[in-house]
Formats: structure tokens, C-alpha cells, sequence
């Protein structure tokens, strides 16, 4: 796994909604926005499963996920790549179920994102330059 840095977690945070890519496992993309996640530690993300339905079935059969993130003040984008743990039961579980409960969802599941590549994904001649 790979850690983040404190420039690329900043940039991650400040993303609202935060959009993910999977891929079923025949390669078909699907991308969209999860609102419900945290940061556990430098190396992993925890995403809140409500309402993802083509992205909960394309991670349990093929378990990698990308997002990108934008900070349009500093002009810096960072993109992310990792697999992914589908939980639906466990601590982690009953914690992203806790987050979901407080908001009135319903907190199906929990992705354990854990990062494996950072890109920096800002145009210009170093877009797509690996980074970590």
C-alpha cells in the first residue's frame, strides 16, 4: 500500500462529493458520488455503502476502485487507485453503520479502499505522472 500525502489527503477532503470508478468484470466503467466516507489512516479510505448498486456488485467481482479529487483554489488534482474490501459485517462495519444510522441511511455496507497508486491528474505536461 501506498500513503498519502498530507498535500494529496487535503486535496481529497476537500472534494464534495467524492466520485469513484469501478468496473464490472468484464471492464465496463461506472462512475459516481459517494458523500459518506473518512480517511482511517494515510494508507486507507472507508466509503459508506447506501445506495451504490452497480458499484457494490462490479467490487465484488472485481475489487478495484479509482477516484479523482480537485482543489480548484490550489489548482492541484490528485487520482487514486486501490482495491477494495466489501464488508457487511465487523467493527469497521458496525462504525460505517453508526455514520449511516446518524444521517437516517441505511449503511448497506463499507469499502475498505486501500491504496495502492497516486497520480497527479492536474493538466499540464505532468497530468497522469505517477506520484506514489
Amino acid at each position: 500500500m501506498v500513503k498519502l500525502s498530507p498535500e494529496v489527503k487535503a486535496v481529497i477532503q476537500k472534494q464534495k462529493p467524492l466520485p469513484i470508478a469501478t468496473a464490472d468484470k468484464t471492464g465496463k466503467p461506472n462512475v459516481i458520488f459517494v458523500g459518506m466516507w473518512k480517511f482511517i489512516d494515510d494508507e486507507t479510505i472507508m466509503i459508506v455503502d447506501n445506495f451504490l448498486k452497480k458499484t457494490a456488485d462490479n467490487l465484488k467481482a472485481n475489487p478495484r476502485l479509482s477516484l479523482v479529487a480537485y482543489d480548484g483554489e490550489s489548482k492541484q488534482s490528485y487520482q487514486v487507485k486501490g482495491s477494495v474490501d466489501y464488508l457487511e459485517k465487523g467493527d469497521t462495519f458496525d462504525e460505517a453503520k453508526e455514520m449511516a444510522l446518524s444521517k437516517k441511511l441505511p449503511g448497506k455496507g463499507v469499502l475498505i479502499f486501500h491504496i495502492e497508486e497516486v497520480f497527479d491528474s492536474v493538466y499540464g505536461p505532468n497530468a497522469g505522472t505517477k506520484i506514489s
